[in-house]
């Protein structure tokens, strides 16, 4: 529902999502597995899945595609990061997979777990990996569920950067700002849709779509404003 609420709203450029705490998710609560274990022959339906499509506005259309847990991060047409504090671990990393942009305090820890815990691949993860780390490492944190740090998560393209644990938000921040005041909103609300919109086409498809988004950005306000910045050397507004 917030995240809803936020994405009409033209003074919020951007929306960054962090651990309350010295953690980020620590994953599935143990008692909570505890009792699924005594009561596992009762299966109840995922009630988190909207069934009514979020109204698609600008760009290709993306959400017949993620009607699923955490598929309304990508149809925000917002850029969504996670600012991960510590630990992640679980559904908590699955829910990072689904935002954006990814950056990590350093030291962090991530793991998969469900390996561990006699579960699976849960929430999309399955799909949502690979195609961040390739098939290779998806395997190995997938099927070991060991633990590993921020700075192998940065070497196998799990997050963009991780930053000291002192300025972690400062950091991160520069980087929230700068893409909300350098980069045009509805350039990467298209984008954003185009990019996500890509698993599901081929090439030709894919550049069909750019072809006419790009026809549209040529009209845009954001274009006009984008051209007459560089040329008059001044800020963007």
């Amino acid at each position: 529902e917030g995240i809803k609420k936020i994405e009409n709203n033209e003074n919020i450029n951007a929306i960054l999502i962090t651990g309350a705490g010295r953690g980020f998710c620590a994953g599935a609560d143990m008692e909570g597995l505890k009792k699924t274990t005594k009561d596992n022959n009762k299966i109840t339906p995922d009630n988190d899945i909207n069934e009514n499509l979020p109204n698609e506005i600008i760009g290709p259309k993306i959400a017949e595609h993620f009607q699923t847990r955490f598929g309304f991060l990508a149809t925000c047409r917002k850029p969504i990061i996670a600012a991960i504090n510590g630990p992640c671990a679980g559904i908590g990393l699955v829910m990072t997979l689904f935002c954006d942009l990814r950056f990590a305090a350093e030291g962090s820890k991530f793991t998969t777990a469900f390996s561990r815990r006699g579960l699976i691949a849960e929430h999309g993860i399955s799909w949502i990996l690979p195609k961040l780390i390739g098939h290779a490492h998806a395997m190995d944190i997938l099927f070991t569920g060991r633990v590993f740090l921020a700075e192998e998560a940065y070497k196998i393209g799990l997050i963009n950067n991780y930053f000291p644990k002192d300025n972690f938000m400062q950091s991160t921040l520069e980087y929230v700002k700068d893409l909300a005041n350098m980069s045009s909103p509805r350039s990467i609300a298209v984008m954003k849709s185009q990019i996500y919109k890509a698993f599901f086409q081929n090439l030709n498809d894919a550049a069909a779509i750019g072809d006419l988004e790009m026809e549209k950005s040529f009209l845009s306000d954001d274009f006009k404003e984008g051209v007459n910045h560089f040329m008059e050397k001044r800020a963007p507004k």
